[in-house]
C-alpha cells in the first residue's frame, strides 16, 4: 500500500475531543468569568456557605483529638508549674513563719538593750503624699518636678520616697510646687551604711550611666564590699531618717594604681519611672538641738575664787 493512502487519524476508540488548547483557553476565560461574577454579584457565597456548613461536623471531629492533646499537654505544663510554685511559697511561708515567731523576742530584747543603754526610740517622721508631674528642663540634671510646695508644708531639705526606696531630696519649693533632685545627680550625696557588714560610706550621683547610678567614693582598696550588698540611710547627716534603702552594690573595681576602690551601686527606687512619692519632714527637725557651751569663766584678779 502506498504510504500516502495511510490514514493518520486515531480511529474512533481513541478520540480525544477538542484539543489540549483549546481546553486550556475555554477554561482560562470560564475561571475568569467566574472570579470576575463572583467578585461582582458575590453569586457563589451561598455555595460557600452550604458547603461550610457541611463541612464543619467533619472539621470538628478532625480537630478534636488535636484539641485534646493541647489541653492535655497545657494542663500537666500547668499543673507541674503550680506544684512548684505551690512549694516555693509553701518555703516561703515557712521562713516568715520562723522570722514572724522570732519578732515578738527581737521585739523585746530591743526594748531592754535600748533602755540598758539609755537610747531614744526611732524617730516616727511624718509623711505627705505627692505626685511627679514632669522632669525637670535641665537636661544636665536629674530633677523632677512634684505636685506640692510650700502651701502644703513642704521644705527644703525633705527626702522623697518611692514605694522601693529613697528617690531624692527636695531643693527648691515653691507655693503649689517643689523640685526635686534625684539621687543620681552629680550633686546629690547620701551617707549610706551596708547592712551587712555595717560599713558607713558616702554615695554620690553617677550621671554617666544613661539610666542613672551610684557610687561609693573615697573607699579603701580593701574594704568590705561585696555585689549585692544592700545600702541604706545611716541617718548622720540630719536630713534622712536611718534605715531606708538606697541602692546595691552592683559592681566593685579595685585597681592596684590606685588608694582607693571605685563602687558603683544601682538606687532601688524607681528614678525614671516613679509617679507617687512620699515626701517626709527632715530629720534636723526632729532631732534635739545641740546644747549650748557652757559659759567661760573669769579668774578674779584679786586671787580668789570666781
Amino acid at each position: 500500500m502506498p504510504l500516502g493512502t495511510l490514514d493518520r487519524t486515531p480511529p474512533p476508540f481513541f478520540r480525544q475531543g477538542p484539543s489540549a488548547l483549546s481546553k486550556l483557553v475555554f477554561f482560562g476565560v470560564l475561571a475568569v468569568l467566574l472570579m470576575v461574577t463572583d467578585t461582582r454579584f458575590a453569586v457563589t457565597q451561598p455555595l460557600r456557605a452550604a458547603v461550610a456548613t457541611l463541612l464543619y461536623p467533619l472539621q470538628w471531629a478532625v480537630l478534636r483529638p488535636v484539641i485534646w492533646l493541647q489541653d492535655g499537654g497545657r494542663y500537666f505544663s500547668a499543673l507541674t508549674t503550680s506544684q512548684a510554685n505551690e512549694a516555693a511559697a509553701q518555703y516561703r511561708l515557712g521562713l516568715q513563719s520562723q522570722r514572724a515567731q522570732q519578732v515578738e523576742q527581737l521585739s523585746l530584747e530591743n526594748a531592754r538593750l535600748r533602755k540598758l543603754l539609755a537610747l531614744r526610740e526611732r524617730l516616727n517622721t511624718p509623711a505627705l503624699a505627692a505626685q511627679v508631674l514632669y522632669d525637670a528642663a535641665d537636661p544636665f540634671t536629674r530633677k523632677v518636678i512634684i505636685d506640692k510646695g510650700a502651701l502644703a508644708a513642704v521644705q527644703p531639705g525633705s527626702p522623697v520616697l518611692d514605694e522601693a526606696g529613697v528617690l531624692g531630696q527636695v531643693t527648691r519649693v515653691y507655693p503649689l510646687v517643689s523640685e526635686v533632685t534625684l539621687v543620681t545627680d552629680r550633686n546629690q550625696a547620701i551617707p549610706v551604711l551596708n547592712t551587712r557588714t555595717g560599713v558607713r560610706a558616702l554615695a554620690f550621683g553617677d550621671p554617666a550611666v544613661p539610666a542613672g547610678a551610684l557610687e561609693l567614693r573615697f573607699m579603701d582598696a580593701n574594704v568590705d564590699m561585696q555585689a549585692g550588698d544592700l545600702l541604706s540611710t545611716s541617718g548622720i547627716d540630719g536630713v534622712y531618717p536611718p534605715g531606708l534603702q538606697v541602692g546595691r552594690v552592683s559592681g566593685i573595681e579595685r585597681r592596684a594604681d590606685s588608694a582607693f576602690a571605685r563602687i558603683r551601686c544601682q538606687p532601688v527606687a524607681g528614678v525614671g519611672n516613679s509617679l507617687h512619692v512620699l515626701v517626709l519632714q527632715p530629720l534636723a527637725g526632729q532631732i534635739e538641738p545641740r546644747p549650748a557651751p557652757p559659759a567661760p569663766t573669769v579668774p578674779n584678779k584679786a586671787g580668789g575664787k570666781p
